[in-house]
């Protein structure tokens, strides 16, 4: 399974448990760290635990697993790597905080439909 395909079942997932305002960042021509960056936001700290866990069964039952995952008890922030495609999953607070999307801005924002015809 490519990159794409990856990126791909990780937004159905996130999709799948009503993930808010799904952005994928396509960075892997300005950085060495990975292909594809995906925030997804959630109102609580279930719903973040269930994206999170939601994610690791999809990826999972395709033979892919994390390498790393961070935030999952606290919920606010949760980072999970998968090596080509990190995924960052936001409580609304947290994401205005942090705003990745003006940090990562030099990515190009791509949408589902686009990332399917890649």
């Amino acid at each position: 399974m490519n990159t794409k395909e990856t990126a791909l079942l990780a937004i159905n997932a996130l999709e799948d448990k009503k993930a808010e305002d799904i952005r994928v960042i396509d960075i892997s021509e300005i950085s060495t760290i990975a292909d594809y960056f995906i925030i997804a936001g959630g109102s609580n700290k279930s719903q973040i635990q269930a994206m999170a866990d939601n994610i690791s069964e999809i990826l999972g039952k395709a033979g892919i697993t994390a390498r790393q995952t961070e935030g999952y008890q606290n919920a606010n922030w949760v980072l999970m790597d998968f090596q080509d495609i990190i995924i960052h999953i936001f409580d609304r607070e947290n994401r205005l905080f942090y705003d990745l999307e003006r940090i990562w801005r030099d990515g190009v924002v791509i949408d589902k439909d686009t990332l399917k015809n890649i």
